[in-house]
């Protein structure tokens, strides 16, 4: 047996009051210029019985919902970069929104199945998220709903969130020279070289960018740049068994990712070699297992929850466009010793 929904009137009616100013007080009105009394008799009213707003009705008065689409490739489904999630949902509920998520897959049809789906519900704006931070494609949305690339770029709507990846870079090598490293470092995961030709994401290209520059700017010079494609533990670990097997002069890696150093860590154990009293390692992006390494693991985080937080800002902000950067927070372990 269904109950008949409690309206603004039931509560107005029980508070003896109007219900234009039962909704302004239950609106957080500041004028009201209505009693303490009066409002505590609404209030106690709509406890009482059990009132709820009617979102659906109070967004076509105001022409929003206080609804955010987040369209994704797999953020919601890989714990890699969930943060992104969870930062828009904090910011969110703080300015009285719901999340509307979205997966695609990273398929172009469900993009665009999703994105009229987020419009169908008349969303308050678009959020873009992508797992790896790259050049994301977007088809035209209407001219009133805004958008914000999550870990992504696009030119036609520039207003962006991406983590500081310059000064990310940087940071790994500062890492490295303070703790009295000037030979025998390798790069691991890029050698500009062997990859002239090919395009990871604007983003990687400032992580290198950063480092390389830093590299120059303190005088130093990696002993080898090793390249693979895919940075994932096997990768890493078979560079590492080759640096080895050859009789590379290797004090210190700079992997380009943690996954690539959960390799190379491997490797290093199968012979013989301990972190860091032989081999310093420094990495990027804090993933969960970065902790579990036994020295654990030093490494430029993600700061995926305060970026999925500053897009829901700049969202429902409303500002002219901009592309933030967020800093990488610099994690210390036990991976890096002097030489």
């Amino acid at each position: 047996m269904t109950t008949k929904r409690v309206t603004l009137a039931d509560v107005a009616r029980k508070a003896g009051l109007s219900p234009a100013a039962a909704s302004m007080i239950l609106n957080g009105r500041p004028d009201t210029r209505l009693s303490a009394d009066a409002h505590e008799r609404v209030h106690a009213a709509a406890a009482e019985l059990g009132y709820r707003p009617n979102v659906a009705a109070r967004s076509l008065r105001t022409d929003r919902t206080l609804t955010i689409g987040f369209v994704s490739d797999v953020v919601a489904t890989t714990r890699f970069a969930s943060g992104l999630i969870r930062g828009a949902l904090e910011a969110a509920e703080q300015a009285g929104h719901v999340v509307l998520v979205l997966e695609t897959g990273g398929e172009p049809a469900r993009e665009s199945v999703a994105i009229e789906a987020a419009l169908d519900r008349q969303v308050d704006g678009i959020i873009f998220a992508t797992m790896r931070a790259r050049e994301l494609f977007v088809p035209d949305l209407p001219a009133s709903t805004r958008a914000v690339m999550l870990n992504a770029t696009n030119a036609r709507y520039p207003t962006s969130v991406l983590p500081d990846e310059e000064r990310g870079g940087r940071d790994a090598v500062r890492l490295l020279a303070e703790a009295g490293h000037r030979d025998g470092i390798v790069l691991v995961g890029q050698n500009d070289q062997v990859e002239q030709n090919l395009f990871r994401s604007a983003t990687v290209a400032q992580r290198i960018f950063g480092v390389r520059d830093e590299m120059a700017r303190r005088g130093l010079v990696f002993a080898s740049e090793e390249s693979c494609w895919d940075w994932e533990p096997d990768y890493g670990y078979d560079i590492t068994t080759a640096l080895i097997d050859r009789g590379a002069p290797v004090k210190a890696l700079l992997c380009m990712n943690d996954r690539l150093a959960f390799g190379a860590y491997q490797a290093l154990a199968d012979h013989g070699l301990r972190v860091p009293d032989d081999v310093s390692i420094v990495s990027f992006d804090n993933d969960e297992l970065a902790a579990y390494l036994r020295p654990g693991l030093t490494t430029i985080a993600l700061p995926h929850e305060e970026m999925g937080r500053r897009a829901v800002q700049l969202l429902l902000g409303g500002g002219a466009p901009e592309q933030q950067l967020v800093a990488m927070p610099v994690i210390e372990r036990g991976s890096i010793a002097a030489p």
